[in-house]
């Protein structure tokens, strides 16, 4: 069973993607995202790609540019997350056949997004909006529109999120910060996993 759970490696070194990534997944989380301001972040997403592309989805984070799109892409890179709303980043990673998943925090940004064609929308930082933030901003989504708060959403508060009308996560520090072991990932992968089945 895979869940809406988006793991984000921020930081991870090549020598790491392979395990780290195969702890995941063994978890459950089979959407694996390495931000492109992490060390030789390509090298990382091409490691997982080829080692496990088949049994999860690889993709870039922090992409602000038509060109780290095409670099992601020809790494092996299946989806796109940013931190912000950029109408010429949605276009060419959808142009790329690519899943693009912008940044987003107000009306503006949510439907901007959506008409440049994003697959969904990251909720960004999702502790300055709040779950009563995403249920005012609701209404005017169009219906199914896929919202993963990040930045303020964890273990603790899934249930919370998910009342509030949240369709999935965006996960940093609860899953993997430098220098953790593989145990741990391993451990707090499927302790994520278990808050997240619960929630639901």
């Amino acid at each position: 069973m895979t869940r809406n759970i988006i793991a984000i490696l921020r930081g991870i070194i090549p020598t790491e993607a392979e395990a780290v990534s195969a702890a995941l997944i063994e978890a459950g989380i089979t959407r694996i995202e390495v931000p492109l301001n992490s060390p030789d972040a390509l090298d990382s997403i091409r490691i997982m790609a080829q080692a496990h592309g088949a049994q999860a989805q690889i993709g870039a984070g922090t992409v602000l540019s038509v060109q780290e799109v095409t670099h992601v892409a020809q790494a092996g890179g299946r989806f796109i997350v940013s931190p912000n709303t950029d109408p010429r980043v949605i276009v060419a990673t959808k142009s790329a056949g690519l899943q693009s998943w912008p940044g987003v925090m107000t009306p503006t940004e949510c439907l901007a997004a959506l008409k440049n064609g994003a697959d969904g929308l990251k909720l960004f930082p999702a502790a300055l909006v709040g779950p009563e933030g995403l249920k005012a901003l609701r209404p005017i989504l169009p219906p199914g529109t896929q919202v993963y708060p990040t930045g303020g959403a964890g273990p603790d508060n899934f249930a919370r999120w998910v009342a509030a009308s949240a369709d999935g996560f965006g996960l940093c520090s609860a899953l993997y910060v430098p220098g953790r072991s593989n145990a741990d990932i391993a451990t707090r992968a499927k302790e994520v996993v278990s808050a997240y089945d619960a929630a639901l």
